[in-house]
């Protein structure tokens, strides 16, 4: 499914589920129609429990919900958890779920990491932030930094069919039955606002590298400046090759990182890229206040995207992922607004010297990554995908009145689609 740009969009930037929460919370709280969900993680904390309270009261007033997470970052999800949800018509689908061994997920590839909420059709939301309580900043030095929009006007059209994909799915067309491209005629919704949006997904079918393709276009494009935050990075070696170049050309590049990763290999893998971006003039900053889990840029004083990817490579060569690319002068000096204090309140900016001190041992180290990075998608591509599974969950049948069988937790029959 490819998008288009549409112009009269309404956005806001939401920084952090301090943010994030009230306004999905509030929005679902006044649907009237129907709420599609799609989350990488929900767990059963205060988040989550407070979310499954807002589903519930959407579908008793009427509405259809849909709740979509992933087999492996919602594989917890309890039975009973699920049944207080689904008695009352919430349905909710999992993508791929996978077995345990020994106790362990396994099924860690190829996941669903979109986060996207729509409802009533009209009013959406995309980022980078899951249900979970460690998006608060009561959670402690694990809360994670990250950001998320709320979008109104014609774009909404484009996530809300999208997201209706999602667990209906159309049967792919053969070659000579598609059109051109797709027709951008018919109802998208009235504009709300100034900004130019376009959604830019990633799967691995027809669309294995659109976001990188956008990631590169702006970088190539820019003239002034770049500003990304990512909180893992690792990405290909165009997109490396392409930053650094942009640095050579003069353009002011600025990459926050992780300080303070929860994962410590993100950060390792990172650093071993550090010298070859900074002595071309790249200039690398890490968050040390809490773990990053932002996936934000901007180029210059247009462009600028919000959503799951990262730039590594599940995000860009496994993962299902969703972006916004944005084109609006005020949405970018927003971002660069919120991003530049986080660079002078909660930032250290690594000097060059200390990276080149003791580069001896990193440098054959380096060396393999950079070949790993640059024969990365080839070598995945050897890989043949798994065909995912979306299983609805639903509760078991409530006994016959005459059973003797005690009353329970309800348990779980999955419907696979």
């Amino acid at each position: 499914m490819k998008f288009h740009w549409r112009d009269g969009n309404r956005l806001q930037l939401l920084e952090n589920g301090e943010e994030f929460f009230p306004a999905v919370f509030d929005c679902i709280a006044n649907a009237k129609k129907e709420v599609l969900l799609e989350t990488f993680i929900l767990f059963e904390d205060k988040v989550g429990s407070e979310l499954q309270r807002a589903l519930i009261a959407a579908a008793e007033r009427g509405a259809s919900v849909d709740v979509t997470v992933d087999g492996y970052g919602s594989a917890d999800l309890t039975p009973a958890f699920v049944a207080e949800m689904t008695r009352v018509g919430v349905r909710i689908h999992m993508f791929d779920p996978g077995k345990r061994l020994l106790g362990k997920r396994l099924n860690v590839f190829r996941r669903l990491h979109r986060k996207i909420v729509v409802v009533d059709g009209e009013v959406a939301f995309i980022g980078g932030i899951n249900f979970s309580a460690d998006h608060l900043g009561d959670f402690g030095p694990e809360a994670k930094q990250d950001y998320a929009m709320r979008v109104e006007g014609p774009v909404v059209h484009d996530l809300h069919r999208f997201a209706l994909r999602t667990i209906a799915p159309v049967r792919p067309r053969r070659w000579w039955q598609r059109r051109g491209r797709e027709q951008a005629n018919g109802y998208v919704g009235a504009s709300r606002g100034e900004a130019r949006a376009l959604l830019v997904t990633r799967d691995n079918d027809e669309h294995k590298d659109d976001i990188e393709e956008h990631y590169l276009q702006a970088i190539r494009d820019a003239r002034s400046r770049l500003l990304i935050a990512n909180a893992y990075f690792f990405p290909g070696y165009r997109v490396l090759r392409e930053i650094r170049n942009a640095a050579r050309r003069g353009v002011r590049v600025r990459l926050i990182l992780q300080g303070e990763p929860d994962m410590p290999i993100a950060k390792f893998g990172a650093r071993m890229l550090y010298n070859y971006l900074m002595r071309d003039g790249v200039e690398v900053h890490e968050y040390c206040r809490r773990p990053l889990h932002g996936k934000v840029a901007l180029a210059d004083y247009e462009w600028s995207t919000v959503g799951s990817s990262n730039l590594d490579p599940l995000s860009l060569s496994l993962n299902l992922e969703a972006n916004l690319i944005i084109r609006d002068h005020t949405f970018n000096r927003q971002l660069h607004e919120r991003l530049d204090r986080l660079l002078q309140e909660d930032c250290r900016r690594i000097p060059l010297e200390r990276i080149v001190r003791g580069y001896w041992w990193r440098a054959p180290l380096a060396f393999v990554i950079f070949h790993f990075l640059r024969h990365f998608p080839e070598l995945v591509g050897m890989f043949p995908a798994h065909k995912p599974r979306l299983q609805t969950l639903q509760p078991a049948p409530d006994p016959a009145p005459s059973s003797p069988t005690p009353a329970a937790a309800p348990s779980l029959q999955r419907e696979q689609r």
